[in-house]
């Protein structure tokens, strides 16, 4: 591949490729060719690789990813809160089996100790496990922000374009008083 010289007919392919929305590693493969020969001649050819789309796109999923781990967090804290809020409530324990097969319940002022236990050791790593999630995620919020407050401001720049532009008068039609 490297060193090798490309054809005429190659390279106006290569552009071709480019300009039809082609990745430029995809088009490398196709053609036999490095990477950065396909750079060099779509350059030549007046050609970017516009990777502002894919680049979005990454952001977009990034944010999506947070907004989901900070969904599953709330979740394991409601669930946690749940179960605390549960052990000072009436708490019924019960027995089935024997020989005879039977079942035998009793309900009880509150949950047993080895119960409240558990509870709290579930709840402490689910609330543990929750923060970490809300702690990684803040990044990704932040970037999200960040993203949305450009593209705001881009689409405000844009409309303020537009309104110039239509509040200008038309050379040869006369002001509005």
């Amino acid at each position: 591949m490297p060193g090798r010289p490309v054809s005429d007919e190659t390279r106006e392919q290569i552009v071709a490729a480019a300009r039809a929305g082609k990745t430029r590693n995809a088009i490398a493969r196709e053609f036999e060719v490095a990477g950065g020969t396909v750079t060099r001649i779509c350059t030549d050819a007046g050609v970017s690789f516009d990777r502002s789309a894919t680049e979005l796109a990454v952001r977009a999923r990034t944010i999506d990813l947070a907004e989901e781990r900070l969904l599953v967090a709330q979740k394991m804290l409601a669930v946690a809160s749940d179960m605390l809020d549960q052990l000072d409530a009436p708490y019924e324990v019960f027995n089935f089996g024997g020989k005879d097969n039977t079942f035998t319940s009793e309900v009880l002022d509150s949950a047993p100790a080895e119960v409240r236990r558990n509870a709290v050791v579930t709840a402490g790593i689910a609330f543990d496990k929750a923060t970490r999630v809300i702690e990684k995620s803040d990044h990704g919020l932040e970037e999200a922000v960040g993203t949305l407050d450009v593209l705001a401001a881009g689409f405000k720049a844009a409309a303020e374009e537009i309104r110039a532009r239509e509040a200008a008068p038309v050379e040869g039609e006369p002001d509005e008083a």
